[in-house]
């Protein structure tokens, strides 16, 4: 049986119950709304920094010197070394119908570059009009002279030949196509010549996302270009949203570990080239303008090229056109046959 002293216990426990449960009770006894907890929004701020040559953001403000190397692409300097670490690359003819690139690097520090070959005069004005540093591997004296005269802030690989430190010759491949440019050795070597490795450049001119679906031109799914007997091509990958770019049948890859060239704008220009000695020399026009294709998201633009300050770049009835963020190819090819030796396929 219960006593009345258990009964009381057992009533004093269910008042106490009661009162413990009435949090939503104000004073009166009346239900009342459970109160929220003020939190501060969490925000998500766009990136502060970005990339000058590639529109992509930076953890931290960009004040690395670009530093502009000049690449063989003789056949038997293929497959290269560091060229998929560059932000742009432009491709001219040297002598005959072989080209050379002007690798220009700054958002990605490589180890090695190369191989390295020798200056000619076009290549080192694009690179001072860049405000890059141009890193080469020997010159004809006459050019040799322009760069010691002030035409643009330079190392000459001839200076430092094998000295294991700035350059290196590779016993896998024969002269002049095995000189390799340590890449973190560059900007040590530059300031104890006197040059500043600092500077801040003003960006190229990028597509926010919102504008991809806005971009115009035909879709294309290759594009093949001609340095008389050698190709050129690039193929879209809609699954990557890249190009990747073909010399002949070979893919442009890294000789290291097969990385493929990865590339969201690729960017043709034409302009008069001429011969200008019996070495076959050539000069090149890059301040005039002209008809260029810009091939951008699978799509093909037929539009012009503008010096701008020195910079080759896209526009539209003299308005610049945005390239997508990323990696850029820029390659020049002669007024003839020009833009109408291209080949698309759709």
């Amino acid at each position: 049986m219960i006593t009345k002293k258990l009964l009381s216990l057992i009533m004093l426990c269910l008042i106490i119950l009661i009162a413990c449960s009435s949090d939503n009770a104000d004073q009166t006894g009346q239900n009342v709304p459970s109160k929220e907890i003020d939190q501060e929004p969490i925000e998500t701020s766009e990136p502060q920094f970005y990339y000058p040559l590639t529109g992509l953001p930076s953890s931290h403000p960009v004040t690395n010197r670009i530093v502009s190397v000049m690449i063989n692409n003789h056949p038997a300097a293929r497959p290269q070394t560091g060229l998929s670490q560059a932000d742009i690359v432009f491709e001219l003819l040297a002598e005959g119908q072989t080209t050379r690139f002007l690798a220009m690097f700054q958002s990605e520090e490589p180890e090695v570059v190369g191989p390295v070959r020798s200056a000619r005069p076009y290549y080192f004005n694009l690179a001072d009009d860049y405000n890059a540093l141009y890193v080469y591997h020997g010159a004809a004296d006459f050019i040799e002279n322009m760069l010691k005269g002030g035409a643009a802030d330079h190392l000459n690989g001839a200076y430092f030949d094998n000295d294991g430190h700035l350059f290196v010759r590779e016993s896998f491949r024969v002269a002049p196509h095995n000189s390799y440019l340590q890449y973190q050795a560059v900007a040590d070597v530059a300031t104890n010549q006197g040059y500043d490795m600092e500077a801040t450049y003003e960006p190229l001119t990028f597509l926010d996302e919102e504008a991809f679906d806005d971009i115009a031109g035909e879709q294309r799914s290759e594009v093949t270009l001609y340095y008389g007997q050698e190709s050129v091509r690039y193929v879209y990958d809609e699954t990557m949203d890249k190009y990747l770019r073909y010399n002949n049948q070979q893919q442009t890859v890294e000789l290291g570990n097969e990385t493929a060239i990865e590339l969201d704008n690729v960017f043709i220009i034409e302009t008069p080239h001429q011969v200008i000695d019996d070495q076959g020399r050539r000069d090149i026009d890059l301040t005039s303008g002209g008809n260029a294709y810009l091939l951008q998201k699978g799509k093909i633009q037929k539009i012009q090229w503008k010096n701008s300050e020195g910079r080759i770049i896209p526009v539209r009835n003299d308005e610049p056109v945005g390239f997508v963020p990323g990696k850029t190819w820029v390659n020049v090819v002669p007024t003839d046959p020009g833009l109408n030796g291209i080949t698309e396929m759709e």
